[in-house]
């Protein structure tokens, strides 16, 4: 399972995200459906070919703060494990592009923002839904841009707004030690959650390789398992980045790809998937759906 974000309450942006009851919800759903397993003993056993039936691991992504003041005692109230894969260029402070965005519309007073100077259009923001949509159409124009380029559109759209920015999105050092003695795994991220994909070989082979390094250096311990930013296959990571992360040393890296995985398969581009739906027949169903999915495309596989 992946997961971003548990918040405190209910975004009206994003209804869709789980806040600490709906994930207390879910929690007891998967308890009641899965055995769930720390990751690491999940793919030892997966490698080995001893996974117990209806096996499931619990992951989180990027690094948000809420994973440590929301989520963290959620698990703890459910003996729960689960993995914290970390984008250690955002920490103590920091803040990635993707939530500049939301909080820039989020806080912006205007009902209405042209954007077309920067090539984005004019944007309406009169209602929930108009900001909603703003917000999505914005991601999904600036995402695949080369890193510098989305950084300096980002910078300006927030200047044009005069959108005051949150600075306590991200985890931690701190916090990440928190999650740590608490019992928690902390896999790598790289460093700026780039679009491996998009980046020379040097440029991704150091973002994976920092982020790694980093959490070493905090944690005192060895980093064995890896996740890809954003995660498709041939889209966001290719089979460069795949043998980047053997020859760096981890156990195991995982995708955003739909399905599971099953003996025999490659553990550096395991699945993972959570369903969004708010009742648990809906829930239920969608985890049935990606449970039925045997064939999962890889980047290994399409070179």
């Amino acid at each position: 399972m992946i997961f971003h974000r548990v918040l405190a309450a209910v975004d009206p942006l994003f209804p869709g995200e789980p806040d600490a009851d709906r994930f207390d919800q879910q929690l007891r759903l998967l308890k009641r459906w899965f055995d769930i397993l720390p990751l690491p003993d999940a793919v030892a056993a997966l490698r080995e070919g001893r996974l117990p039936a209806r096996a499931l691991a619990i992951t989180f992504d990027d690094g948000y703060a809420d994973n440590c003041t929301v989520a963290l005692p959620v698990l703890q109230r459910h003996a729960l494990p689960a993995t914290f894969f970390i984008a250690t260029g955002f920490l103590d402070g920091g803040r990635m592009w993707n939530d500049t965005v939301i909080e820039t519309v989020r806080s912006c007073a205007l009902p209405e923002i042209d954007l077309t100077v920067l090539g984005l259009g004019i944007c309406r923001l009169g209602s929930i839904v108009e900001r909603r949509a703003a917000i999505a159409t914005l991601l999904a124009k600036l995402k695949y841009l080369p890193p510098r380029e989305r950084e300096d559109r980002v910078e300006k759209l927030a200047e044009l707004c005069g959108s005051a920015l949150p600075g306590a999105l991200m985890l931690t050092s701190d916090q990440i030690l928190q999650m740590r003695a608490a019992g928690m795994t902390i896999g790598a991220h790289t460093i700026h959650h780039p679009i491996l994909a998009r980046l020379s070989d040097a440029d991704a082979r150091e973002e994976i390789a920092g982020g790694k390094e980093w959490l070493e250096r905090l944690l005192g311990e060895r980093v064995a398992l890896f996740a890809y930013p954003n995660g498709k296959p041939c889209r966001d990571y290719l089979s460069t980045h795949v043998r980047m992360a053997r020859e760096l040393g981890f156990d195991a890296a995982f995708s955003t790809a739909h399905g599971t995985a099953s003996t025999g398969e490659d553990t550096f581009e395991i699945p993972r998937f959570t369903p969004w739906d708010r009742t648990p027949f809906r829930y239920g169903l969608r985890m049935a759906q990606n449970l039925a999915r045997r064939e999962v495309v890889t980047a290994t596989r399409s070179g």
